[in-house]
């Protein structure tokens, strides 16, 4: 079943705090459902389809249906880490084109600020009955260090430099200027990233996305729902889906799932990569940018450096703007960006 032209996003919100001490996560959750609903023209009564990940409290969708007293007919706990939400609009029109539901609401929030994580730099502990915690955390692995072995590894392979990593923060600088909500608003220079302290080589600091409080939320709609709304009519072409795992021990460093999710998306949506005028991409640290153009056909592997290079990423300036509130790299952490 295609989801090509099955299902709208009728409304978006993100909320505006970037540190909320006096809110908890199911506060923020319901804060930013309220918001996206309320873009969407719709209310809480509307809604029968609910999506959450494992920022979710509680027992996810079950607790959140509850707390925000839905009357869901379909609810998807999918995690996929940082890419959960990503991978819940393409479920909800999955849904919405199965008949399981016609109004689905996504949401997520955090307070990694307020509660003082140590996000990415800290090892975390592990279940022991997950298969790969007793082979990795007796070596104390932590996000920032997994993410910089995938730079130093790309470096050696492709001739990848700083400088070139260093643009692609510079372009999240140039955007987040703009938003009035953005942690980091300050433009920064090539030479900023690179005098800024090492977190784990090759990546400094600012190598690296904010750590903030906050929540984004999403609604997918069916045509018929659209219809009868006052919005923009978004629609969605296409989704794909991959896991990239260990391989056995012989995982490649320098690619992502995307080299596999990316070309089933652009098929099912019937476009290219050079179609694509502006790139909505995680960006946990520069190098996971970088990755994701090459493996998402942008250019060629081996090339993202060259690509990312000379404010390439800025809108107005270069061919492939990404992120123009400013993504995880200057706005929020791992927020949904639209």
């Amino acid at each position: 079943m295609s989801i090509n032209g099955r299902a709208y996003i009728a409304g978006a919100y993100e909320h505006p705090t970037r540190k909320a001490p006096d809110k908890s996560v199911a506060q923020l959750h319901a804060e930013v459902a309220r918001g996206a609903l309320a873009d969407a023209g719709l209310s809480k009564d509307d809604v029968d389809g609910y999506f959450c990940a494992g920022d979710a409290p509680g027992m996810g969708p079950l607790s959140m249906v509850d707390y925000m007293n839905l009357r869901a007919r379909h609810v998807d706990a999918t995690d996929t880490g940082g890419s959960s939400y990503l991978v819940h609009v393409g479920h909800a029109a999955e849904a919405i084109a199965a008949g399981k539901c016609s109004v689905a609401l996504i949401t997520l929030a955090g307070r990694p600020r307020s509660e003082g994580m140590a996000t990415g730099t800290a090892a975390r502990p592990g279940n022991p009955a997950q298969p790969d915690v007793q082979f990795e955390y007796p070596y104390g692995p932590t996000v920032a260090n997994m993410y910089a072995m995938c730079a130093m590894r790309h470096m050696y392979e492709f001739g990848t430099t700083g400088e070139q990593l260093a643009w692609i923060k510079v372009a999240a600088s140039q955007h987040a200027q703009h938003n009035e909500h953005a942690m980091l608003r300050d433009v920064v220079t090539v030479a900023d990233v690179l005098d800024s302290p090492i977190i784990a080589d090759p990546l400094h600091r600012l190598d690296c996305c904010v750590i903030t409080d906050g929540g984004g939320a999403l609604v997918v709609v069916s045509p018929e729902v659209m219809q009868g709304l006052q919005r923009p009519r978004i629609k969605l072409l296409g989704a794909g889906e991959a896991v990239k795992g260990q391989s056995g021990g012989q995982a490649d460093l320098t690619y992502s799932a995307a080299a596999w999710s990316g070309p089933r998306a652009f098929a099912e949506a019937g476009v290219r990569p050079s179609d694509i005028k502006y790139a909505s991409i995680y960006d946990s640290f520069t190098i996971t940018v970088l990755m994701q153009i090459e493996d998402l056909g942008f250019c060629e592997k081996g090339q993202g450096g060259r690509f990312v290079a000379d404010g390439n990423l800025i809108s107005g300036v270069g061919r492939l703007p990404f992120n123009t509130d400013g993504g995880g790299l200057c706005n929020n952490l791992s927020l949904i960006h639209i």
